[in-house]
């Protein structure tokens, strides 16, 4: 297995594996696929790779040097299980070794048998116009 920093050359392979994942990820809607496209190069992003298949990815954001924020992080169900999520956030905590890295999770029991202390909570701020 390889990480690397993502470069414009794994776009469309992020989005496939996205794609791949189904329709909570809503990434790769019309509408949504190309702003997304841009906030994967305007990130922070690294994709795993076993051999020359992609198998993984993990995006984040940088607080303007003060956090890390990790919006994002899939493994294709084929390499589950081979600690390819773990290797992806200790790839982004190395690359900013002075920064706390906090994730934005929706699947909290896979952050908590990683052993990563929870600490608060996310919340939704919606338009007025939007039902709660």
């Amino acid at each position: 297995m390889e990480i690397k920093k993502y470069t414009k050359y794994d776009e469309d392979a992020v989005m496939r594996l996205i794609e791949a994942e189904g329709e909570e990820w809503t990434y790769t809607a019309a509408d949504v696929a190309p702003v997304y496209r841009r906030a994967l190069g305007n990130s922070v992003t690294c994709v795993a790779y076993v051999g020359d298949v992609l198998c993984g990815y993990a995006r984040a954001v940088d607080d303007n040097g003060l956090f890390i924020y990790v919006c994002d992080l899939l493994v294709s169900p084929h390499y589950r299980g081979n600690n390819i999520g773990r290797a992806l956030m200790e790839h982004i905590r190395a690359d900013y070794p002075a920064h706390t890295t906090y994730v934005m999770s929706d699947v909290d029991e896979y952050y908590q048998k990683q052993g990563f202390p929870r600490e608060g909570s996310v919340f939704k701020i919606v338009p007025q116009t939007e039902e709660v």
